[in-house]
């Protein structure tokens, strides 16, 4: 009896100390599997490995249980599962197991948490413990008055509306919106949702990597059903946070391939649009650091500067923000933007609205918590003008201010990631907010501030439009731009009130025009919309709405509008003469209709001349009915009857019904000019004669 009795005593004591040994072996083998993961940057799949082996650790080894969750914490922290992160912290601390960090990473969670007066303790406590000045210690210092702060942010709020918007959204992350278009009509960001490509999952966050999704308006406005872009752009790595070249057929993207064996470090990538497809991404080599992450791409209004965020040597923090000039040749060398952008905290997600203020996110400056937006404003004439391009872009060296926009553009979570619908204060950014998991998710915004801009069109006249064209901005206040045009051939400008503008359409090929703007002070926001219609230089250009009496020479007095704008065209181009001519149907003898198309260019002529234009710049020249008109694709879409390139000749007009047949009469009795020569005055001007402009050819 007392042999089976300590028999059973025995086989107890065995089960529980193999159970012990198998429970530590355990632990042990999660330990070096989350370390592995870590090594790698697998923060996801390391914590769960982590939390295994807390979790096996017996209580009473508390030191060892101290030292895996603080693993557990850091891990926890840098995939944003903030109040995990903060219980970990504290059981780091419970056990005795900080590091020298340890209170300023708790702070910071405490901040994401909205534990104001709790992470004010453990920033002062970080200040307490740590022997030596350094640039944490400045870190924490405003992370302090930060806590101080915030609760008041958050009380007074701000102008700006925030709203969540889910049509964008899943149940993943989705963030870094960006509009592209000539209308903004395109919104592009990132997402890990389930239609992303691939199927295993990332390591780092534990949903599927990242893929470039977009949603398009349709012709009412309306916004489409979000699509992943379905070509070789997106891989199974991760590829997130884009942006684009001011024409929108480049996009500059964050890319991060996947390699089982090795940390993976984000790059920028390339990818260029071919009629409505975006090609394979092609690294951009910004130097030649292959340890240190480039990510987080934003291109200058101006086209010049690629702005990025990295953590490279020879910087003022974690992650600064870096830029690198732009050629046709390739890329410039990098340089630090400085302070008082960056910290010895992480600044990162710059990107620019159209006016040139520079936006970024950053946890180094007095903020919210977690990532706050900031704005970078040039000061004292800084935003200058480039002596090649005549366009604005902020310098390393600028002067400006940074302001922080308030509740609730910025939360106590991450707010990043800002986009622009045009020059209005309002478009798109992400945020974390309110997420448990620390999910990123789409948000709009609007700020009811009054801005002022200028939409112009620049197309050739009788024509479509030009996007090849330049638009000269001068103004009283010492503004001088050159604005390049989209594809459609608008531009898009801020004015600014009580200021007299000039704009100066110009394209190889055609004469300029010439507008002029007095921006008036307003209550609200307010667009002036300007037509610059450009003459060209190589064809005949009609001069609509020009009347005369039945069978006579003598204009008619509605004439004058259109022969006015002649006029101005030709003050604005005084380097050309040109050659007015006057057209007849085929209708009447040749003879007869060649000596009245003469007199009425003559009468055209005389009024040119009697409102200043000079007599030797014009020659009147009646071709009767000898030049039938050429149609131009433009008036096929006004009359689709005719073709493109049809001449309406005699015979080719006499093969349509009654009603086209008085069309095409009406089309061939016209006036128009072409240009002889654009070297006018000229010759005089290089023997020290009166200064003209000359025309852009």
């Amino acid at each position: 009896m007392i042999d089976s009795m300590q028999k059973k005593i025995f086989l107890i004591i065995y089960i529980v100390v193999l159970g012990v040994l198998l429970t530590g072996c355990g632990a042990e083998q999660a330990m070096k599997k989350g370390d592995k993961f870590y090594a790698l940057g697998e923060y996801f799949d390391a914590s769960t490995q982590y939390r295994k082996a807390y979790s096996q650790t017996p209580t009473k080894e508390r030191a060892l249980r101290g030292q895996r969750a603080l693993k557990l914490a850091d891990c926890y922290r840098r995939i944003n599962y903030t109040q995990k992160a903060i219980a970990a912290y504290n059981n780091a601390i419970r056990y005795k197991q900080e590091d020298s960090l340890t209170h300023l990473y708790l702070a910071q969670q405490l901040m994401k948490n909205g534990n104001y007066k709790e992470a004010a303790k453990e920033f002062q406590t970080f200040i307490d413990s740590t022997a030596f000045d350094s640039p944490l210690i400045q870190l924490a210092r405003t992370g302090i008055r930060s806590a101080r702060q915030a609760p008041q942010w958050r009380k007074e709020g701000s102008a700006y509306t925030v709203k969540r918007e889910n049509f964008f959204n899943s149940r993943r992350a989705d963030y870094s919106p960006m509009l592209n278009g000539d209308n903004n009509d395109m919104l592009f960001f990132t997402s890990t949702r389930n239609q992303a490509k691939g199927d295993e999952l990332s390591g780092i966050t534990g949903t599927k990597n990242g893929d470039i999704f977009f949603s398009q308006k349709d012709d009412k406005g309306k916004w489409q059903k979000p699509e992943v872009i379905d070509t070789e752009l997106n891989s199974d790595g991760d590829e997130g946070a884009c942006c684009f070249s001011p024409d929108g057929r480049t996009m500059y993207l964050t890319q991060c391939k996947t390699d089982p064996t090795y940390p993976r470090y984000a790059n920028i990538a390339t990818s260029q649009r071919s009629d409505a497809a975006w090609s394979k991404a092609t690294e951009l080599q910004l130097t030649r650091d292959t340890l240190s992450v480039y990510a987080h791409p934003a291109v200058s209004p101006d086209g010049q500067w690629l702005y990025f965020t990295s953590n490279m040597p020879g910087g003022m923090g974690g992650y600064d923000i870096w830029r690198v000039r732009l050629t046709t040749s390739g890329v410039g060398g990098v340089e630090n933007v400085g302070a008082p952008v960056n910290t010895a905290g992480d600044e990162m997600f710059p990107t620019f609205r159209p006016n040139g203020d520079l936006y970024f996110s950053s946890n180094g400056h007095e903020g919210m918590g977690g990532l706050d937006i900031y704005i970078a404003h040039v000061v004292d004439g800084e935003m200058r003008n480039d002596s090649a391009s005549h366009s604005s872009f902020l310098t390393p060296h600028s002067s400006f201010t940074i302001e922080h926009p308030g509740y609730p553009l910025n939360s106590q979570g991450d707010d990043f990631g800002m986009t622009f619908e045009g020059l209005l204060n309002k478009g798109f950014f992400s945020s974390n907010r309110g997420d448990g998991k620390g999910w990123d998710h789409i948000y709009s915004f609007y700020n009811p501030e009054i801005v002022q801009t200028v939409k112009g069109w620049v197309y050739e006249q009788d024509g479509y439009e030009l996007p090849e064209a330049l638009v000269y901005m001068v103004g009283n206040d010492g503004t001088n731009l050159k604005l390049s045009v989209k594809g459609d051939g608008s531009f898009t400008h801020e004015i600014k009130p009580g200021v007299d503008y000039v704009f100066l359409g110009t394209c190889k090929g055609f004469l300029n025009h010439q507008e002029r703007l007095r921006v008036e002070p307003v209550e609200e926001s307010q667009e002036y919309v300007l037509q610059f219609p450009l003459a060209s230089i190589t064809a005949p250009v009609l001069i609509d709405n020009i009347h005369y009496d039945f069978d006579k020479a003598t204009l008619r007095p509605e004439s004058a509008a259109a022969l006015d704008k002649l006029v101005e065209l030709l003050n604005e181009n005084p380097n050309v003469t040109i050659e007015l001519s006057a057209h007849a149907d085929y209708r009447g003898s040749a003879e007869y209709n060649k000596r009245l198309s003469q007199r009425r260019a003559e009468s055209v002529v005389k009024y040119l001349i009697d409102h200043g234009i000079a007599s030797d710049r014009l020659t009147p020249v009646g071709y009767g009915k000898e030049k039938p008109k050429t149609i131009k694709r433009k008036l096929t879409e006004k009359y689709p009857f005719l073709k493109e390139n049809d001449v309406l000749t005699e015979a080719f007009i006499k093969t349509l019904d009654e009603e086209q047949q008085e069309t095409c009469n009406q089309l061939n009795r016209r006036t128009e000019f072409i240009v002889l020569r654009t070297t006018y005055g000229l010759n005089r001007l290089s023997e020290g004669g009166t200064n003209h402009q000359a025309p852009s050819e």
